[in-house]
């Protein structure tokens, strides 16, 4: 063997041990010994390579190009080379030089593929990668490839099927199992993407991402504490992983630990996430603590990124930051575009043989005891089986509470479609044939919107859940009322409107209310004096709301404000607030929570409901008028700053309803000094409790089966889409 021989066995084996400096030095000596050796000319160009010095490689390729210029490999390698330096074009054509050398080869298709996706050729890419697998079936990494891109496509079905082959070529290939639990969280089948970033753990026990995505998942199903464990096994594992403090912060905010959910919202910010709707999550975790440092500066900033159609915020929190339709319809439409796109291949609508008996589907997180079924509930008991056929397709847990029982004795189908992706869930309705398909929350908490995305009726209503619209463009009609969206608002909707003759707010006119007859000791108010309430989230609370009610608190002499306590903080920085304001922090009362029948007998200790502007109360009105107490409102613009005027019209008050801070202070202060014109609008609100449309269930069930009615038959009949207004029953 010749000492050359020698030397190359040594720089070989060098090579291998990743002794790269050593190696490196060896083949230059005999390079410079034999200047026209290949395999050394080659070997010091891969060395380059792996060294990351890129431009040195590519001289070094060329040169060994001029020895052999039809050397598939070196072409290939000379590739990769240029792909690191970005020079994505000369890297497509060492490529191409190397496949028309070598017909079947595998890699530099695959290598191909990878620089046509830099390029911004996703289709060429995918045929790019398909070709290194018809060449070389057995190519796990070309398969995830091939399922990233996919991914990035949001060709959900063909991503998992790329990832799936992935894993059955290598078992132990952990970020395809992460992946596949990416693609499986985008489709709705949490349970199955739990699996997946299970096995990714456990293949690779330190994989920070797959801990951080599992925390996510975990609080999707509900599993709050066990969510915060994964997340925080992130964060052990990586500390400045930002997409973990994010995601902490969402669970921590999910368990009411507002103080360290703020926490790590702002350590995600100040280690550069930029993850969907942080700016807006951070500033309503400040909200549900009534912390309103820098509240008009983050209110501006935010304001700003939505007018750059920036995801900064969740719609829903958008809803109390401004009363500006205009604004919030930009935040649906952003968010929407951004989180939930239309998928690549929808279904067309497809037009069901006309039937007398529509098939109506509710879909929805909420059929449990949930604030949306307590109002919705008697509706389903009242809807007209002989003439509709209601299918029920539940998405959340599984509470097992007499509201669920009750709901699903109601209706004609209960469906538990929570361990269904997005697609299935639409392809069951579609299977069902559901005529007209009603989405119960919009963009709130848990919401599906792709189930809408992927078309699951040919009808398709926005109701309830969300007040206001849903920004997209597969949902056709937005149930609503003339008092919420007035004549002119209609352009601040994507939908168009259906609108109820009376309230859109349904009613049930069965909620019980306890005998119970509180003392006000018992419920931590003075003995003496007017009691202002207000049973809103805290959230709902603004300091320019609260400076108006302080201005009401000085004007009313010994009155006391009686406010839900979400949490202790919230009642604590309220209290700082109104003594900052000039206000007897003491004239602050809290009222913890409640079951609903206790709760809404205590409102008899009450003598007048204050509203919130820019998002009124909802639910919380209609509980405070069916119990007897008179609400106060300021109507603002947008549709929830203005459901409480829509309430109050319904049930004949509108004398409650104001339109400006200044008109409204003076309506407070006026009723809580005039008691006989309050008792008379007590009686009046007594005598029209069951009189009136707002708590006629029936009449409500009629109106609405109307009006789907009425868009059944024009989509039947091939009419456009237009704003809808329901005629109201005939009454005697």
């Amino acid at each position: 063997m010749s000492v050359w021989n020698v030397e190359l066995n040594q720089a070989r084996a060098l090579h291998q041990q990743g002794r790269l400096p050593e190696a490196r030095a060896i083949f230059e000596k005999v390079l410079r010994a034999q200047p026209g050796n290949l395999p050394v000319i080659q070997a010091l160009a891969v060395i380059a390579g792996q060294s990351r010095q890129f431009e040195r490689a590519v001289a070094l390729f060329d040169q060994a190009l001029e020895v052999d210029a039809r050397n598939a490999a070196t072409h290939c390698n000379r590739g990769l080379a240029l792909h690191e330096l970005k020079r994505w074009a000369e890297a497509l054509a060492s490529y191409d030089r190397a496949i028309a050398l070598k017909a079947d080869y595998a890699v530099a298709y695959f290598n191909r593929g990878n620089t046509l996706e830099q390029l911004g050729q996703p289709q060429a890419a995918l045929a790019s990668y398909d070709r290194a697998i018809a060449h070389h079936p057995g190519f796990a990494q070309a398969h995830y490839n091939r399922g990233v891109l996919l991914q990035a496509l949001g060709e959900w079905d063909a991503a998992l099927a790329s990832y799936d082959h992935a894993i059955a070529l290598q078992a132990g290939f952990a970020q395809a199992h992460y992946n596949r639990g990416l693609v499986l969280y985008a489709l709705g089948r949490w349970t199955a993407a739990l699996a997946s970033y299970d096995r990714a753990i456990a293949l690779e026990p330190r994989h920070a991402a797959a801990y951080s995505n599992r925390g996510v998942v975990l609080g999707l199903l509900h599993q709050s504490e066990a969510a915060l464990d994964s997340l925080n096994r992130a964060i052990a594992i990586e500390p400045d992983l930002a997409g973990a403090y994010f995601n902490c912060g969402h669970a921590l905010a999910n368990l009411k630990q507002y103080t360290a959910s703020l926490a790590s919202f702002d350590r995600a910010m100040a280690l550069g996430s930029d993850g969907a709707g942080l700016h807006g999550s951070r500033r309503h975790v400040k909200m549900q603590l009534c912390d309103w440092r820098d509240y008009p500066l983050e209110r501006r900033e935010l304001e700003a990124r939505l007018s750059r159609h920036e995801p900064a915020s969740p719609p829903f929190h958008t809803l109390v930051m401004s009363d500006s339709a205009a604004l919030q319809r930009l935040a649906a439409e952003s968010w929407v575009t951004h989180q939930h796109p239309t998928p690549a291949s929808v279904p067309a609508r497809v037009k069901h043989p006309r039937r007398d008996r529509l098939r109506i589907g509710y879909f929805s997180a909420d059929f449990h005891a949930h604030a949306t079924l307590y109002l919705m509930v008697r509706l389903f008991e009242l809807h007209d089986l002989a003439s509709f056929e209601i299918a029920l397709f539940s998405f959340g847990p599984d509470r097992r509470d007499a509201l669920r029982t009750r709901v699903k004795a109601a209706c004609s189908r209960f469906y538990d479609v929570s361990q269904q992706s997005d697609a299935e869930i639409a392809r069951l309705a579609r299977d069902l044939q559901i005529d007209i398909a009603v989405d119960l929350k919009g963009l709130t908490q848990f919401s599906r919107p792709g189930i809408f995305a992927h078309r699951a009726a040919p009808i398709q209503v926005s109701y309830l859940g969300y007040p206001g619209t849903v920004g997209a463009d597969f949902m056709d009609y937005l149930i609503a009322d003339r008092t919420l969206i007035p004549p002119g608002h209609e352009r601040f909707y994507r939908e168009k409107v259906l609108f109820m003759p009376d309230s859109y707010q349904v009613n049930d006119s069965e909620r019980v209310i306890a005998d119970t007859v509180f003392s006000r000791a018992e419920l931590g108010l003075p003995p003496t004096g007017f009691v202002f309430c207000c049973f809103n989230n805290n959230f709902k609370i603004t300091p320019d709301t609260f400076d108006v009610w302080m201005r009401i608190l000085r004007r009313v002499d010994g009155s006391t404000l009686w406010l839900f306590q979400d949490n202790a903080l919230a009642a604590d920085n309220l209290r700082r607030e109104a003594a900052s304001r000039g206000a007897d922090p003491d004239r602050l009362a809290f009222a913890p929570l409640m079951p609903l029948p206790l709760h809404l007998a205590r409102h008899r200790a009450a003598d007048l409901f204050l509203d919130t502007l820019p998002y009124n109360a909802h639910t919380t009105a209609s509980d405070a008028l069916w119990a007897g107490l008179p609400v106060l409102t300021h109507a603002g613009e947008s549709f929830a700053g203005r459901v409480a005027a829509s309430l109050l019209q319904a049930i004949g008050l509108p004398e409650l309803i104001t339109s400006s801070d200044g008109d409204y202070e003076e309506r407070a202060v006026h009723l809580a000094t005039h008691p006989a014109r309050l008792a008379m609008l007590k009686d009046k609100l007594r005598q029209q409790r069951l009189a009136s449309p707002l708590f006629d269930t029936q009449r409500f069930t009629k109106h609405l089966e109307t009006g789907y009615r009425i868009v059944y038959d024009r989509y039947q009949a091939d009419l456009p889409l237009e704003h809808i207004t329901i005629p109201p029953l005939n009454t005697p």
